[in-house]
């Protein structure tokens, strides 16, 4: 399932992580683990955040996604299934 995981880092863990050089690598090593579709970083609600998209195989994966987030940056974890719009479509036309 196509899952869209947004990242809140906190700013003084991640902070830390900047000064010591170790954001980059942690971040990297996130994303090799998910081969993410995409991945997109910005500012939301005060604090460095990543959007990123990628496959979900099981929900019993969840834990193993996270933990480095929670871990590494000390962030807040948020889970959304979403579409793309091949998706849509064959949604909407399985409406009828």
């Amino acid at each position: 399932m196509r899952v869209l995981l947004r990242a809140e880092l906190d700013t003084e863990k991640s902070n830390e992580a900047i000064r010591n050089g170790t954001l980059q690598k942690s971040m990297q090593s996130a994303l090799e683990a998910l081969r993410p579709e995409a991945a997109y970083f910005t500012a939301q609600n005060g604090c460095r955040t990543a959007f990123i998209i990628f496959d979900l195989a099981k929900t019993s994966d969840i834990p193993k996604v996270a933990e480095p987030f929670f871990l590494d940056f000390g962030a807040k974890v948020y889970f959304s299934p979403v579409m793309n719009g091949e998706d849509l479509e064959m949604g909407l036309g399985a409406l009828g």
